[in-house]
C-alpha cells in the first residue's frame, strides 16, 4: 500500500482551478480590469491584502514578473479582453493562469480566471496544502474588487481558519486582515 502511495506522487497532477463572477456590465467597460493590472491603479489585483503583481515593464507579452514567491511571464494579452501568465516559478508547477472577460448578454460579461498547471514532485504537496488555499482566497478577493472598482457591492468569500492560519505563519505572525474591498482606497 505504502509502494503504491509513493509511486502515485511522481506522477504528475493535473490541475485546472476556475474561478468567476458575472459582472452588470459589458466586457468594453470591464476591460480595464485587465488593462490596470500591475499599474499604480489597479482595479483587479487586491494588493492591499496580498502580494502585490509587479512586472519588469509595462504590461505587454513578455513582461517578467509575478507576485511574492509566484513568478511568471506574459504568455499573451488581448487589451480589454484577457491576459494569459506562463509560470516560471516555484518549481513542480508547469502551466499558466490567466483573467478573461466573457460576453454574457448586451450588458453583462463573466470575469474568469483560470489556472490550469501540471504540478510535479514537491508541488503535488504544496498544491493542496498551501498554493491551492491561498490561490482561491486571493482571486476571491480579486473578483470582489472587480465588482467594487464597477461601483458594484462586492461579494466577499471570508478567509478559512486554514488561509488566515497560512497566511499568519508566512507572514511571520503580521498578516494583514481581509478587508471588504474599498475602491476609495484602492487607487
Amino acid at each position: 500500500m505504502i509502494r503504491n502511495a509513493s509511486l502515485a506522487i511522481h506522477r504528475p497532477m493535473k490541475v485546472l482551478n476556475i474561478h468567476e463572477r458575472q459582472l452588470p456590465v459589458p466586457v468594453a467597460r470591464a476591460g480595464m480590469l485587465v488593462d490596470s493590472l500591475s499599474s499604480l491603479n489597479d482595479s483587479l489585483w487586491p494588493r492591499r491584502i496580498w502580494p502585490a503583481m509587479t512586472f519588469d515593464r509595462p504590461l505587454g507579452v513578455g513582461a517578467v514578473g509575478g507576485h511574492g514567491p509566484i513568478r511568471y511571464v506574459v504568455e499573451s494579452y488581448a487589451p480589454g479582453r484577457s491576459i494569459r501568465f506562463r509560470f516560471t516559478a516555484p518549481k513542480g508547477f508547469d502551466g499558466c493562469h490567466g483573467f478573461e472577460l466573457v460576453t454574457a448578454g448586451t450588458r453583462t460579461c463573466i470575469l474568469r480566471h483560470t489556472l490550469e498547471v501540471t504540478a510535479c514532485g514537491p508541488a503535488q504537496l504544496s498544491w493542496p496544502l498551501v498554493f491551492r488555499p491561498l490561490h482561491d482566497a486571493l482571486i476571491e478577493d480579486a473578483l470582489a474588487l472587480a465588482e467594487a472598482s464597477l461601483g458594484q457591492t462586492p461579494t466577499v468569500r471570508r478567509w478559512s481558519m486554514w488561509v488566515r492560519l497560512l497566511r499568519r505563519i508566512i507572514a511571520g505572525g503580521g498578516a494583514r486582515p481581509q478587508v471588504v474591498p474599498d475602491v476609495r482606497f484602492e487607487a
